[in-house]
Order: structure tokens, then C-alpha cells, then sequence
């Protein structure tokens, strides 16, 4: 199910800078909401140091470097 929304009294410098946004990457303004919705929100699920340490221990990285690479990876992957 999904369900509507709507964002009042937008700035105008604000919305002109969506709308250019949306043109860059052209998706439509409500595509583009729709993407940094899903993007903010997604931020919000990391992991914890322990959980950090429990995967990498997992994993069985046994030295610094690979662990660097791995944190490379999942960042560039984002």
C-alpha cells in the first residue's frame, strides 16, 4: 500500500535546486524525492562497532589493510 504526500511551503531556491537536481539525474521531481527519501533513510541502518567486529571477525580478515579494503568497498558501493 502507499500513501501520498505533500511538502507545503517549499522555498523557492529550494525547489529550484530540486528541479535542477531532478533534471541532472533526470528523474522527474517526484522521483528524485523519492531517491533522497530512500537514501536518507537507509543512512540510518549501520552498524554498530560491535556488530563491525563480529562480521569482520566472521570474515576472517587478519590484517589492517584488508579490513580497509572492505570498509573501501562498502562505502564506494553506496
Amino acid at each position: 500500500m502507499s500513501v501520498n504526500l505533500s511538502i507545503k511551503n517549499v522555498p523557492t531556491q529550494l525547489a529550484k535546486r530540486l528541479r535542477l537536481r531532478a533534471a541532472r539525474h533526470r528523474r522527474s521531481l517526484q522521483g528524485e524525492l523519492m531517491v533522497i527519501l530512500e537514501e536518507s533513510l537507509s543512512a540510518g541502518e549501520r552498524l554498530t562497532a560491535d556488530e563491525v567486529l563480529r562480521k569482520t571477525r566472521k570474515l576472517g580478515l587478519r590484517t589492517r589493510s584488508e579490513s580497509v579494503a572492505m570498509i573501501r568497498a562498502d562505502r564506494d558501493a553506496r
